[in-house]
């Protein structure tokens, strides 16, 4: 089976029909608006809106836009929580032929000052509560979040490789930088979303739980769920919003693993009922997928889904709807897409590449090759179904006396199959390798902290027992706390 059939053979045939490649977020709003126009589009849980009257708003959002007299091409930046005034800015900007920059909620004072700069951003759309924080920005427009016009505006006649949209983004290595992603490469991303198994037409409710400053909430999400005529709750207060699940009943959920593992534990606490009885699949992504969190939803009923991305591969460049049969794969590349391991690195080349880093042509060049494949720094193997695995990073990679690389990564995986194991990490310390274990603690029922030590301890030698001796653990912590992490709760390395 190839790449295409796999993912084609997901959809029922007359979906797949219906749901169409569209190059630019001009036309791929028009379209959605106007296809799904009856159906309920947005809901805070109190008022929903549907395709047609989001259309409309949108419409009312891009003459707003359209009366502040910039260039088409703007650089436009929201910072706002995951509200309907967010969602409706996203896409407005995207679809006026702006470039949109979705800035972190908890983003501080002085980096958003920075960022403006930075980034050159003309106008910055800000919630109410955060305007007490902006009288340091200088030469941008500073504006709030629910502007709205009343007219109209239709979307704009935009070149599909022009810009649509920044994501900040850690790159393939060092600090953060802005990815640009083109309206076609955008575009890509938000197609793959259709596909996941089964009827997904109408059939859904989403939450917008991860930040649309991030590339897998605003496209696996957020456009995954526009594309399909699905329905999609805002969410401005993540904690607030899992409280009121039972009233949601989600029955789709884009989530990190973090969120599955505190969701997985508010079952343990009040039931399976607290996930509202509606929950179908889950799809995960951003950090690693325990097989403990695939083996404990499917038993609830809940199909698991996850894959891999970068911001610089419009998110999704391979998924895995076979997480129960391959629980450790991130499954086959999606199609449209080219992939090859080159010294073991995963390089990619397909529309969904970013365009570059902006204003950085050094770590741009260091990413992309001049033939235009983009270094991944991920190593991965593929097995004989064409099945993607992931072995390590580049930049992680510890270097032993002797000379040899390891992969703190294929070292980590056995104790992620472990279902006592949350977390794993890991590390050379003082020329040994040693790692850090986060024990599942629910896994131990109330045991004194002597008996998961030991527990732990046993699986290193349990683990080292299939190792060469020169690759062997020989450093043990067992945590108490949780691991430092990142925006996408991935354990952090530094």
């Amino acid at each position: 089976m190839t790449n295409q059939e796999y993912f084609n053979s997901m959809l029922p045939k007359e979906e797949l029909e219906r749901l169409r490649y569209l190059p630019t977020m001009g036309q791929f709003v028009d379209w959605f608006t106007k296809e799904y126009a009856e159906s309920p589009a947005l809901s805070d849980t109190v008022n929903t809106i549907t395709y047609k009257e989001l259309g409309q708003r949108l419409a009312r959002r891009r003459a707003f836009l359209n009366g502040l007299g910039l260039p088409k091409g703007a650089h436009i930046a929201v910072w706002d929580r995951n509200s309907q005034d967010a969602i409706e800015l996203y896409l407005a900007i995207t679809s006026a032929g702006y470039v949109a920059m979705m800035f972190p909620s908890m983003l501080p004072e002085m980096a958003v000052v920075g960022c403006c700069m930075k980034f050159d951003i003309a106008a910055i759309f800000v919630r109410e509560e955060f305007m007490p924080q902006t009288s340091k920005i200088q030469g941008t427009k500073v504006l709030p979040a629910a502007s709205i016009a009343d007219t109209e505006a239709p979307v704009a006649d935009i070149d599909p490789d022009s810009p649509a949209a920044i994501f900040f983004t850690g790159g393939t290595t060092g600090a953060p930088k802005g990815a640009v992603l083109s309206h076609r490469a955008l575009m890509r991303g938000n197609y793959n979303t259709i596909f996941k198994p089964g009827p997904i037409i109408g059939v859904h409710r989403y939450i917008a739980l991860l930040p649309l400053s991030h590339v897998f909430g605003a496209i696996a999400g957020l456009c995954g769920c526009f594309y399909s005529g699905n329905l999609m709750f805002t969410c401005e207060d993540m904690k607030a919003t899992i409280g009121k699940l039972p009233v949601i009943k989600p029955s789709l959920l884009v989530i990190v693993p973090g969120i599955c593992d505190i969701l997985s534990g508010l079952v343990k606490m009040y039931g399976p009922q607290f996930l509202g009885g509606n929950l179908r699949m889950i799809i995960s992504g951003a950090a690693n997928v325990p097989p403990r969190l695939v083996d404990i939803f499917t038993k609830l009923g809940v199909e698991f889904c996850f894959g891999y991305g970068l911001t610089e591969t419009a998110n999704l460049t391979s998924a895995n709807a076979d997480a129960v049969e391959r629980p450790t794969s991130i499954g086959r590349i999606y199609p449209n897409q080219e992939a090859k391991l080159v010294d073991g690195e995963l390089w990619v080349k397909g529309d969904n590449l970013f365009s570059g880093y902006y204003k950085d042509p050094e770590k741009t060049a260091e990413a992309l090759t001049p033939d235009g494949w983009l270094r991944t720094g991920d190593l991965c193997r593929f097995d004989e179904d064409g099945f993607l695995y992931i072995t390590g990073r580049i930049k992680n990679l510890i270097i032993l006396a002797n000379g040899e690389n390891v992969s703190p990564e294929s070292l980590e995986e056995p104790f992620y199959a472990d279902p006592c194991v949350r977390d794993a990490m890991v590390k050379e310390d003082d020329g040994l390798i040693a790692i850090e274990i986060l024990p599942f603690m629910p896994a131990f029922d109330g045991k004194p902290f002597e008996e998961v030590q030991a527990y732990m301890n046993k699986l290193v030698d349990k683990v080292n027992a299939n190792l060469p001796s020169t690759h062997q653990i020989r450093k043990v912590t067992v945590r108490t706390e949780d691991f430092k992490r990142t925006g996408s709760m991935k354990v952090s390395r530094v």
